[in-house]
């Protein structure tokens, strides 16, 4: 039977039902969301003359909440418009609603008794064969399906959701023990492909798959921090970016997720795991307990870990339990691994550092290798989903075992027999029998070795994506240090930039004409994708900084020609180009997107031309486009100005969509001809499809444009009288004007004295001359600088 998701109701409106909420908005659902009624009026109320029996007295704790969760930042939506696909309600008035709607979610308290009895509620007026399924964090699926309709514990089953649901993709799927296997089988797949998650399926035991690892880990850090004698700000200098793991490090991120709610998993893994081996890391060291007590949790309380005093951030010393100014922290291992660019070939050099650093990492691997070796079979019968909760739930970089395999097996054996641990029986089994590794790739797919078969078996579900990490070497074609062509099969290449933060400087901008030219003459379409952190931040602004420094004015004109050319090329060639974004896609990563055949964006996918943050108007061809696109737009009888005003400020207040649905409000990408794919995973393979669509559909290279209709001296004029209040209100400094000013001379076409109609080239050049003349300034070359060494803007 084909099911399909039109409507879902979720029944619980706090931070996670709300986001959850706004996910299924996010990907076109609509979605009914209730929460209780209150049981007293406020204050407001009551001066209004409102009872408990009014309407927006009942929804008001429903409304709050989505209204709180709306303001959030970061965004739950992808665009505010989207919120109107919500309709809220309560539980007491509109249940019976849900009645015909196709899945319902149920996200309460945490606590057994409520939710058996709001499953009784839906019980009564879901209809048969409807999902109903739980955001449980732990409480034992089996429990809360005693006693329901056969119908409805067949179609029962745990959808943990991460928080923020929005942005971390784990989707935990957890059967109880009616659960039909076609139900599971389609959450899997709606998980992936809809929601944009990585769908993993879990046993149905205390805190699943990512809590019971996750909280270990955390847990296991808490004791180590004081073994060791280590501070706070040392042990996340040690877990954070430099493993592979988010900014927040440890506990930072127990800061923003809040100390209780850890707490609440950690003391649930105690008490409902009493054979687990390492059962007494899950008890709570006494400056745990003490900070509970005090109301230090993090965020949510203003102080935690760390503590904002003014403008300085105050870390807790965990022997005194006082706050104190931050310590930096320093150490010779971490300095080793600054020339390694990927985390997964730090781990070992790591392991064998000489200080604190190598013995902290020897330890805390040590007991998470035993640990997780120890959950297979208990939790999943498969170890690579142990890996795949980790990256989609805690933000790894690389799971668990990816860093045993990085370190190497026997290694890491050698690791915990040296620190007391064990591997679990299974590992010493593989190793005996010739396995000498958990993955191995061949022919671009992933496999793990099997438990059950002994052998090498391969990854289920990677037929729909294309990972070019396991294609890079086999499929390659070209390469040079900026970047690699592969060919991705059935006459598609894919380009992917290998340089540092995928910047694009001279050697990518090689790659890019060699692969148009590899296209041109022997396949049918090119894909310029790439599955990094960030598709780019933008163009090389070291190498121009030099170039401007040096004052080598010819050169730096021919890099910018150079790169405006190669823009060009992606739109003026004979095959399709489709450009792939995801991330930070900034600058020249936002020009090159706007000059593609095709985009298909990551939903997740932050664009924009910042180029006025480091002195500069866009140079490869943005401010061109900008304007392009507003030409574009101009209808008789319309005031035309405005339509151009608004892509002006767009490029001047350096606006980056925060998703790629925002982008085509902003004019960056734009309807009927990009698309947006919800799972980062598949992008590529959507790409290749979609060059292949256009290559067989027939394509004729474009005939470069010269009906740009330019606005001249009216545009010119009312902009610059603009830039004038601007500076006189001191909203903008004399800098900022003279930069908004540049950009204003090129997106009116010059001083011309009426509206014209002139070509891209012309366009080009008075762009290409406008960021050169604004490379000369002292003021743009030290707002360069400044972003070289602090990674930030400086307004001056």
């Amino acid at each position: 039977m084909k099911r399909t998701i039109k409507k879902v109701a979720v029944v619980g409106s706090g931070i996670m039902g709300s986001g959850i909420a706004c996910h299924f908005a996010n990907i076109g659902v609509e979605v009914l969301l209730l929460d209780i009624i209150p049981n007293a009026l406020t204050e407001a109320e009551e001066k209004k003359g409102l009872t408990l029996d009014s309407k927006v007295v009942r929804n008001r704790l429903v409304n709050e909440h989505l209204a709180n969760a709306l303001k959030s930042n970061p965004s739950p939506i992808y665009s505010q418009k989207f919120a109107g696909r919500i309709t809220t309600g309560n539980t007491t008035d509109d249940m019976s609603k849900i009645a015909n709607y196709d899945w319902i979610i149920e996200v309460v308290v945490e606590r057994l008794d409520i939710k058996k009895l709001v499953f009784e509620q839906i019980d009564q007026y879901r209809k048969p064969g409807t999902l109903v399924t739980s955001n449980t964090s732990g409480i034992p699926i089996k429990f809360m399906s005693e006693g329901r309709s056969e119908d409805f514990q067949a179609h029962f089953c745990g959808t943990h959701f991460f928080n923020p649901a929005r942005y971390l993709k784990l989707f935990e799927i957890i059967p109880g023990p009616e659960t039909a296997n076609e139900v599971l089988d389609f959450l899997f797949d709606y998980g992936s492909k809809f929601l944009g998650k990585t769908s993993v399926v879990a046993k149905d035991t205390p805190a699943f798959i990512g809590n019971r690892i996750g909280i270990f880990g955390i847990q296991s850090l808490f004791h180590l921090v004081k073994e060791m004698d280590l501070t706070i700000e040392e042990v996340d200098k040690l877990t954070g970016p430099v493993i592979g793991r988010p900014k927040s490090a440890t506990f930072r991120t127990v800061d923003v997720v809040g100390l209780d709610t850890l707490v609440h998993v950690a003391n649930g893994i105690y008490e409902n795991c009493p054979n687990d081996e390492a059962h007494e890391l899950f008890k709570l060291p006494d400056f745990i307990n003490k900070m509970m007590e005090n109301k230090w949790l993090g965020s949510k309380t203003g102080q935690g870990f760390y503590k904002k005093v003014d403008k300085d951030i105050l870390s807790l010393d965990l022997n005194t339990l006082e706050y104190r100014a931050a310590k930096k922290a320093s150490f010779g291992t971490l300095e080793l691994t600054k020339t390694i660019d990927k985390p997964i070939d730090r781990f070992k050099v790591l392991v064998k550092g000489k200080d604190k650093a190598g013995e902290f990492y020897r330890k805390n691997f040590s007991a998470m290798f035993a640990y997780v070796s120890n959950r297979v079979p208990e939790i999943t019968d498969d170890f690579y989903k142990i890996d795949d909760a980790m990256k989609a739930g805690f933000g790894w970089e690389n799971g668990p075992f990816e860093i045993w395999d990085a370190i190497g097996v026997a290694k890491g054996i050698e690791l915990m027999q040296a620190e007391g641990y064990q591997p679990a029986a299974w590992v010493n089994e593989m190793f005996a029998s010739g396995s000498t590794s958990f993955y191995t790739v061949k022919e671009g797919a992933t496999y793990y070795y099997n438990i059950q078969t002994k052998s090498q078996t391969k990854v289920p579900g990677q037929d729909s994506f294309i990972i070019l990490n396991n294609i890079r070497e086999s499929k390659k074609v070209w390469s040079n240090s900026g970047a690699v062509i592969h060919d991705l099969g059935d006459g598609i290449l894919n380009l992917e930039f290998q340089s540092k933060m995928n910047t694009i400087g001279g050697d990518v901008l090689v790659g890019i004409n060699k692969a148009i030219d590899l296209a041109e003459k022997q396949y049918n379409g090119l894909v310029i994708g790439n599955q990094g952190a960030n598709f780019s931040v933008g163009a090389n602004i070291g190498m121009i900084f030099m170039m401007a420094v040096e004052q080598e004015y010819d050169e730096l004109n021919m890099a910018i020609k150079m790169f405006q050319d190669t823009m060009m090329r992606c739109r003026y060639s004979s095959i399709p180009v489709i450009v792939a974004p995801h991330g930070m896609t900034l600058g020249g990563g936002c020009e090159m997107s706007m000059h593609a055949d095709k985009v298909v964006a990551a939903a997740e996918t932050y664009i924009g031309l910042v180029e006025f943050g480091v002195g500069v108007i866009p140079g490869g061809g943005g401010s061109k486009e900008m304007t392009l696109r507003a030409s574009d737009l101009f209808r008789k009888n319309d005031v035309e100005l405005n339509t151009l005003q608004e892509y002006f400020l767009t490029v001047a207040m350096a606006k980056v969509a925060t998703s790629a649905y925002e982008a085509f409000d902003m004019g960056v990408l734009q309807k009927g001809k990009d698309v947006v794919v919800v799972n980062k995973d598949r992008q590529i393979a959507e790409a290749k499809k979609h060059a292949l669509l256009m290559a067989e559909a027939g394509y004729t290279q474009p005939i470069q444009r010269t009906d740009v209709k330019v606005l001249g001296k009216q545009a010119l004029g009312m902009f610059l009288v603009g830039t004038d209040q601007m500076v006189a209100g001191k909203y903008i400094s004399e800098h900022d004007q003279k930069i908004a000013n540049k950009l204003a001379y090129v997106m009116a076409g010059g001083d011309l004295s009426e509206p014209t109609l002139v070509s891209e080239q012309y366009l080009l050049d008075i762009e290409r001359e406008a960021f050169l003349s604004l490379c000369t300034e002292r003021k743009t070359l030290e707002r360069i600088q400044f972003m070289l060494t602090k990674g930030k803007p400086l307004r001056n």
